[in-house]
């Protein structure tokens, strides 16, 4: 095998000011602008809507303002205010909370004041007038609250409210840009963002560190660190021999084919961090070793290997209930706002076919669009076999790290579902787990630190520290619901407001929304809005249920920018990537997976129905 060469990244390059001054410019112009109707009417909802509604639901439940409550009523209307700003609105949903849930969004609690809430509601509050409190509260949020009807320092507050979402407007803007033309570092395009929405007032100097950092980002660092482990031990060399050695023809095509068929469906039930993971230090490997003195460089072999283990990952996600957040979320609004129910096995009869129509779509676009000139990988088995025979049998080290790695990969799959069950005393989360894994290793003696300073790609972790903030703000502003509702407004006029034309708008901007943002939000931001909407055109029909299944299918859609998805990330962390190279795969995929789950709607979905709802 050749030497491979130290190559160039995004990392060596100085800033372009040719190139930065545009979104700086841009940025500037948006600020100054003036504001919107539609986003201080948002601005409102976002920063005054919580108290209204708690002195709305204090008065429809006690006959009093909150200031005159007692604390154990107080905890009941911040309870189901938070609630309705989930899109739970059932009296069923607020009867499986817990201290430790209001704990989480910052309600103030404590045991005894929450049993009481807990007593009073049920035996006081019928199911059906909980749920009549809850609509009459939600209606009030989205319609009831006047700009000109507020008190002084209210409009102070709402003023503040539309200022953060122009600010995370521009930003999108300054962002996108940025990160699609590298005309500066992109970890540093993600302390950017910190900084600008200190500078702006959007964050306060001591939220700003605390919103860089979640699960995600240390499930990132921690699996980059093991990679870096299983490279070091050679583990990642007898796991791709085990996985190849018996393709009778080890091209490239079938290899990639390989990673599809065997990571997409897995990503329906396996988190999909966990798995670009698990493939990252493989699809290295098998670029590494199969280059030669004759070709010591194959950037468009590597590119492909990389994007496909991300995309396959990116495309599974819909499958199941269990394959992310963004489906739970879209099932649980369609619970709680119209009492219509999807089951586990229901949802993978209705949206696994996507997975297994969008595995051959995108292995063709994958193939299509890189044009690799080492085609066969039977040098970089042969190789790997000398290698490992080299190594002889299991060493100390190795072992180590399997059996490491074999305890992390359990807890990833079963620390959500034990704390459910109470085996668990408390949630880990899969950072947790991962970054518990690398130090595990150190412990183990199978790694020293120089192995993760020198191998871990740290740009990358603040690179998604980066993204996190960027989507947080989206998400907590309300920017992300201002574009929704004014995208859908704006495209009512031109009969996209009913029908497979509605769906079509919902996918569309859910799926552009998912690419800045987690998928979770981005679903959270448009559903509501469109399922709505989907219950005054066509209400009491199968268009619900479609609306809501497709709406979380279309919000894995984050195929174009590196911060889209983790995986994006991981295999951004291996080098071989730039933006461009998601930008080229991520936007024919973007649109041939709109079409896809709308053809589904119209064809498969239509034909078998929804439990015994009429078609719409």
């Amino acid at each position: 095998m050749a030497q491979e060469k130290k190559k160039a990244t995004g990392y060596d390059k100085f800033v372009n000011w040719k190139l930065l001054i545009i979104p700086v410019i841009i940025f500037t112009v948006i600020i100054l602008l003036p504001t919107p109707d539609g986003m201080k009417n948002v601005g409102m909802q976002y920063s005054i809507g919580p108290k209204v509604v708690t002195q709305f639901i204090a008065q429809e439940l006690f006959g009093k303002t909150s200031s005159d409550c007692e604390q154990w009523q107080v905890l009941t209307a911040r309870m189901m205010e938070q609630n309705m700003r989930m899109g739970a609105l059932s009296k069923e949903r607020f009867m499986k909370r817990d201290v430790k849930w209001a704990k989480k969004y910052k309600i103030p609690v404590d045991s005894i004041n929450f049993q009481r809430s807990m007593k009073y509601v049920v035996d006081s509050v019928p199911a059906e007038a909980y749920m009549a409190v809850m609509q009459s509260a939600f209606k009030m949020r989205t319609k009831g609250l006047k700009y000109d009807n507020l008190s002084d320092r209210d409009k102070v507050n709402a003023d503040k409210g539309a200022w953060k979402i122009k600010v995370a407007i521009a930003l999108v803007v300054f962002v996108v840009f940025c990160f699609m033309t590298e005309c500066m570092p992109l970890p540093g395009v993600a302390f950017c963002i910190g900084l600008i929405l200190v500078f702006s007032g959007v964050v306060s100097r001591s939220q700003v560190a605390g919103l860089y950092w979640s699960d995600a980002c240390w499930f990132i660092m921690g699996s980059l660190m093991f990679a870096a482990a299983f490279v070091k031990t050679g583990v990642d060399k007898r796991m791709c021999l085990m996985m190849f050695r018996k393709l009778a023809v080890p091209n490239v095509r079938w290899i990639t084919l390989i990673f599809f068929v065997v990571i997409s469906p897995l990503a329906a039930f396996i988190s999909d961090h966990a798995l670009a993971a698990m493939f990252l230090p493989i699809g290295m490997l098998l670029y590494q070793n199969s280059l030669t003195d004759e070709i010591p460089e194959d950037k468009e072999l590597a590119k492909m290997l990389m994007i496909a283990i991300a995309m396959a990952c990116n495309i599974g996600g819909p499958g199941a209930p269990s394959g992310g957040a963004r489906n739970v979320i879209m099932m649980t609004y369609l619970s709680d706002m119209f009492g219509m129910d999807i089951g586990y096995a229901q949802w993978i009869g209705y949206c696994m076919p996507f997975v297994i129509v969008m595995i051959p779509c995108t292995w063709l676009i994958t193939n299509m669009i890189f044009k690799p000139r080492i085609t066969s990988l039977a040098p970089a088995m042969r190789h790997l076999e000398g290698e490992i025979d080299k190594m002889g049998k299991w060493n100390k080290h190795q072992i180590w790290a399997m059996v490491i790695f074999i305890i992390m990969v359990f807890g990833w799959f079963t620390e959500k579902a034990f704390f459910n069950m109470g085996i668990y005393p408390i949630r880990l989360g899969i950072g947790v787990i991962a970054v518990g894994g690398a130090v595990a290793y150190l412990l183990a003696g199978v790694v020293n630190w120089r192995d993760y300073q020198e191998k871990v790609d740290w740009g990358v972790v603040w690179l998604y520290a980066g993204a996190i903030i960027f989507g947080r703000t989206l998400d907590k502003t309300g920017a992300a619901y201002w574009l929704a509702q004014s995208v859908i407004d704006m495209l009512a006029p031109l009969g996209m407001s009913e029908g497979i034309p509605l769906m079509l708008t919902s996918n569309g901007l859910t799926a552009v929304l998912t690419n800045l943002m987690a998928d979770g939000p981005a679903a959270a931001a448009v559903g509501p809005i469109t399922l709505n909407l989907a219950s005054i055109v066509h209400p009491g029909t199968t268009f619900l249920p479609f609306m809501a299944m497709s709406t979380a299918v279309a919000s894995s859609f984050a195929y174009c920018l590196i911060i889209g998805t983790p995986p994006n990330a991981i295999v951004y962390a291996s080098g071989y990537l730039e933006p461009k190279d998601y930008v080229r795969v991520g936007i024919p995929m973007w649109f041939i997976a709109n079409i896809v789950i709308v053809l589904l709607t119209a064809v498969y979905w239509t034909g078998i129905g929804f439990n015994d709802l009429p078609s719409f």
